[in-house]
């Protein structure tokens, strides 16, 4: 009988130094040292999984539907954070960087190396009291791979097929925390019918006396939208180490007798622990026992058949080596120089940001049970009005193929859900957060070529009923108070709504964000000729300013900012109400404008940062805001008095806004000034989470040098962070890069003197996406200050509305 436990320093020894324990144990699965360094050597999957980063630190594919890590016990919407917490279990689906509830992480496997007194029952079921704290120092992550070792002697490494998670769990021990238990190493292996967030309402379970192999399935709430949705799984083992018994458990007792449990929804709270188990034999210690899952929201024979498919033989070398080819093949599309580079810092946190860039939207095409479609289907756009920002033209530009069948599958969500999402996932519809804003990703992807097999007209029939029909509930679809906008011109914050319900807040913001989904429309009613539609949504995307206060003033704590007018809530009746401009700010209750009854007339910001939101308009905007050397005072005022928090989204094109008023090389000073100071590599490195990848691609955009003004036909120029960055787009073919003269890796010269484009000289600040889809050069030349000519003239500054229509 083994009773001893290892040492906490002998465990350790094996996590750093396998080769020195048992052979068994001496397969470490490490990236091929003989390749050449690309980003994929770069990347660290671990920033941002501390300090409600919530980043998804675990295995996975690009857009892959299967992510594999282990759960802690705290902070833990990405399934592991960084923070010390215990692991729970491992389980198989995440989202990655969403704030709020968490999500998924169904069906989570929990591996015991031995029960106490060598009974069933000596192992602890309920996933509130069986956490085991994690040996310091094991955790590593790359993309496709993750490992971990836990004090009670289990080493877990992990890799994903896109819809198949492998575990192999090497046991070097029989402990639980730091008390020995006295049995024989004889791991035992549970699957529990649970969720992060708790919320399953009723599951079953099986398992087969014979192989081992445990299926099931649950019916789950998704974790920020309405209804439900089923899921199931199929586990199995690699043949080899005798099954000594198998059974199910239910709350804090197990037996070896049914074979299979069903639970249904009743009155406990949370759901009661039940499952099913395999228990193995006594094995060697340094015995790896390999466990793969797979994953279907339609059945479990798929959920098998698809597990069978993927991975058919167990190797965990060839499903990580195969994972690792494709994660190098959808990085390389992307070069940097980085000559003269000592500091790999800036290298991890860019290529580090485009890898969380690529994790959502999650391909879940074939496991749509909602409805029969040969289109393709994408799950988890947490949220669109966080992605559409920076995440999905990062996408068109690295990834125009996967961003096209992205597109496609917002539309097909059209045509069989009647509108199209703002927030979607788990095949279950999301709050809508602002606008309409699965019109701009449409809109963006139009404007850059994202047509392949896109029924546009189609698309275009969405976006109509997006501005023109209210739906009886706009909390999870379309707009509300349409009647209100199309005769006032604005949402009221006391509005009258018979035709809808929703959450009667947001009306400062919501005001702004319809204005702009009515500009993005017009502009494809522009382009289809269609001269009436693109009238009417040209003139609605003025409305932005009917919320103008130009009496209203703001103070800090007491303190005139120095700064009047700004965007206020108003009645019906057309009186001004009132919102602390700072209100929901760094400096004024942050955390007061959510999706709540108590929230106020702006989302997630202040009436000063939503001030700032008229992306067709600026130069109009510029002009409200007292004109071009005001607007700059008031931009520095945004980012340096404390109101802004570069942690949302609606932050990012304001760093860049410098541009329209002719001072490009301001937006490259903020960009440096976030980047590191915000943006860095530890597990903490970026502002609040990651929000689906929505700070990876900022961060990378940025560090490119090339960030859009999102639904328009326009990139910002700043100055790259490295000597020259190339993109190649797979679907053209052609590659465009941006190279520096004089570039200094202290940054001293961040600010453009004169650019040309092709040999030729180009003056302009911003550029087209016909850049990257034909290809071509981009030289900047760098100096240490400031230029006053380069992007400075009228005709050099980024379209607007009002002076280029």
């Amino acid at each position: 009988m083994y009773t001893r436990k290892m040492s906490f320093p002998s465990l350790l020894s094996c996590f750093v130094a396998a080769a020195l324990c048992q052979s068994s144990y001496a397969k470490v699965y490490r990236r091929d040292t003989n390749t050449s360094v690309s980003g994929y050597d770069f990347v660290d999957p671990l920033i941002g999984t501390r300090n409600g980063g919530h980043v998804f630190a675990g295995a996975t594919l690009p857009f892959g539907m299967a992510k594999a890590v282990a759960d802690v016990t705290s902070d833990n919407q990405g399934g592991y954070a960084s923070n010390g917490s215990p692991v729970t279990g491992f389980s198989h689906m995440h989202d990655s960087g969403t704030g709020g509830a968490s999500s998924l992480a169904n069906f989570p496997i929990f591996v015991y190396p031995g029960c106490a007194n060598d009974d069933v029952n000596g192992c602890v079921f309920p996933k509130t009291k069986r956490s085991v704290e994690i040996v310091d120092g094991s955790v590593s992550a790359r993309p496709g791979y993750f490992t971990i070792g836990l004090e009670s002697g289990i080493k877990a490494e992990i890799t994903a097929a896109n819809r198949t998670a492998l575990y192999t769990f090497t046991f070097f021990g029989n402990a639980t925390g730091n008390a020995t238990a006295g049995a024989p190493l004889s791991p035992l292996f549970i699957v529990d019918l649970t969720d992060l967030p708790d919320t399953r309402l009723n599951g079953s379970a099986s398992v087969d006396p014979d192989t081992g192999r445990m299926t099931g399935n649950g019916t789950f709430r998704p974790s920020f939208g309405t209804g439900t949705y089923d899921l199931h799984f199929c586990a199995d083992f690699a043949q080899g180490t005798p099954i000594r018994d198998t059974g199910v458990f239910v709350n804090t007792r197990a037996g070896s007798e049914p074979k299979s449990i069903v639970m249904e929804q009743d009155n406990n709270s949370p759901p009661l622990p039940a499952g099913a188990y395999t228990w193995f034999s006594e094995v060697d210690e340094g015995t790896t026992i390999t466990i793969r899952v797979g994953l279907s929201f339609k059945s479990v024979d798929q959920a098998c058949t698809t597990a069978e498919t993927e991975i058919p033989d167990f190797s965990f070398e060839k499903t990580l080596a195969t994972a690792e080819d494709i994660w190098k093949d959808k990085l390389s599309v992307l070069s940097i120089d980085t000559t003269g580079f000592e500091d790999t810092d800036l290298q991890t946190i860019f290529w580090s940001g485009v890898y969380r860039a690529m994790l959502s939207p999650q391909d879940y095409t074939g496991e749509n049970y909602l409805w029969e479609s040969d289109e393709p289907y994408y799950d988890s756009w947490y949220c669109i009005w966080d992605s559409f920002r920076s995440i999905h033209p990062f996408i068109t530009l690295v990834d125009p193929y996967s961003q096209t069948l992205m597109i496609r599958s917002l539309i097909d969500i059209y045509r069989h859900e009647g509108w199209l999402p703002d927030c979607r996932m788990s095949l279950s519809k999301g709050w809508t957060q602002g606008g309409s804003n699965a019109d701009i990703v449409l809109v963006d992807s139009y404007l850059k070529n994202i047509t392949q097999d896109v029924d546009w007209e189609t698309a275009y029939e969405a976006l109509i009923k997006d501005a023109e029909d209210e739906p009886p509930v706009w909390d999870y679809e379309g707009r509300g108070g349409l009647n209100s906008w199309k005769n006032l011109g604005y949402i009221p914050a006391d509005d009258f709504d018979p035709y809808g319900s929703g959450l009667i807040t947001r009306s400062v913001s919501r005001t702004v964000e319809y204005a702009y989904n009515d500009f993005c429309i017009a502009e494809v009613a522009g382009a289809l000729g269609k001269q009436e539609d693109y009238e009417k949504y040209i003139e609605r995307s003025g409305n932005w300013i009917n919320l103008y206060n130009p009496d209203q003033t703001s103070d800090i704590s007491g303190t005139d900012t120095g700064f009047t007018g700004f965007l206020q809530p108003k009645y019906l009746n057309g009186t001004w109400g009132y919102q602390d401009p700072t209100l929901c700010s760094s400096v004024m209750s942050f955390d007061s404008c959510y999706l709540n009854s108590g929230g106020h007339e702006t989302y997630e910001g202040s009436p000063w940062l939503y001030s700032f939101f008229a992306p067709h308009d600026m130069a109009k905007l510029i002009t409200t805001l007292g004109g071009p050397d005001t607007f700059v005072s008031r931009l520095d005022y945004l980012h340096e008095s404390g109101i802004l928090y570069v942690g949302d989204e609606q932050a990012f094109l304001t760093v860049f806004q410098y541009h329209y008023a002719g001072r490009p090389g301001k937006s490259t000073e903020r960009v440096h000034y976030y980047i590191p100071s915000q943006f860095n590599t530890t597990t903490a490195g970026i502002p609040g989470n990651d929000d689906s990848g929505a700070m990876g691609s900022f961060v990378a955009l940025s560090m490119l040098g090339i960030f859009p003004n999102p639904g328009q036909d326009i990139y910002f120029i700043t100055a790259p962070f490295f000597p020259s960055v190339s993109i190649t787009n797979r679907m053209t073919g052609k590659t465009a890069t941006i190279k520096t003269i004089n570039f200094d890796t202290a940054y001293n010269n961040i600010y453009i003197q004169s650019a040309k484009l092709d040999g030729e000289d180009y003056t302009k600040n911003y550029l087209a996406h016909s850049f990257f889809y034909e290809g071509g050069t981009l030289e900047l030349t760098l100096g240490d200050k400031e230029s006053t000519t380069w992007g400075t003239g009228e005709d050099d500054l980024p379209p607007s509305l009002s002076t280029n229509s």
